[in-house]
């Protein structure tokens, strides 16, 4: 699939704006997992804090796996919906000790991209965004995730059809942001998508790629 003519243009305009950072692992593997379930439907803020109080009532990853999904729920509750994102967190941990061992997820750098997204999305309420959030956030792959604001952002840039699901997205995008790039573009649209591109009233005119944007409300 070829890239739209705009898109180095947009990528190096955002790089300006906001700087284009340099990738720096958020978590170990595991971590990353169960932070990427805490985050749904939530902040990074309240994840983080919930990923805090599950690690204090439980230091090792083993024992997550091992806990009543009850006590789980009662640590992860600052995340919001904790009943499921437990169960999806003990599933997950459970059945990563049940194939390999252990939690480390270390088998994940003997697989290629392709092979890591798969395993991951076989996991219990791992869909393909969580998982590419593992393997961008911790491990460094060109592999980009598509959350909200990437997803609402590139509907207005007219790289997806308007009727494409996340799922869809994420092979689309991938496809199209230079492998080089998927960290920079990720990190700098959902900055854009939370300052300016915003959901209901987006800052058109303060906006650096206005110009290139058709979705722009003039």
């Amino acid at each position: 699939m070829l890239a739209p003519a705009r898109l180095p243009v947009i990528i190096r305009y955002l790089d300006k704006e906001y700087f284009r950072p340099r990738f720096a692992p958020r978590y170990p593997p595991p971590d990353e997992l169960v932070f990427t379930i805490l985050s749904q439907n939530t902040t990074d803020i309240n994840a983080g804090r919930a990923l805090e109080t599950l690690t204090e009532k439980y230091p090792h990853w083993e024992d997550v796996a091992g806990a009543p999904v009850r006590s789980i729920a009662s640590a992860i509750k600052s995340s919001g919906i904790s009943r499921p994102k437990s169960r999806y967190i003990k599933g997950s941990l459970s059945a990563l000790l049940a194939e390999h061992g252990g939690v480390d997820m270390e088998f994940l750098k003997g697989m290629d991209d392709r092979e890591a997204l798969d395993f991951l999305t076989k996991l219990p309420g791992v869909g393909v965004k969580t998982a590419a959030c593992v393997l961008m956030f911790s491990l460094g792959r060109p592999v980009m995730p598509v959350d909200t604001h990437v997803f609402r952002m590139c509907k207005r840039l007219d790289f997806l059809p308007e009727d494409a699901s996340r799922e869809e997205a994420h092979w689309i995008l991938n496809a199209i942001v230079p492998p080089d790039d998927k960290y920079s573009f990720h990190i700098n649209v959902v900055t854009h998508g939370r300052k300016v591109c915003k959901a209901l009233r987006p800052r058109c005119g303060e906006c650096v790629i206005e110009g290139l944007c058709p979705g722009a409300i003039i």
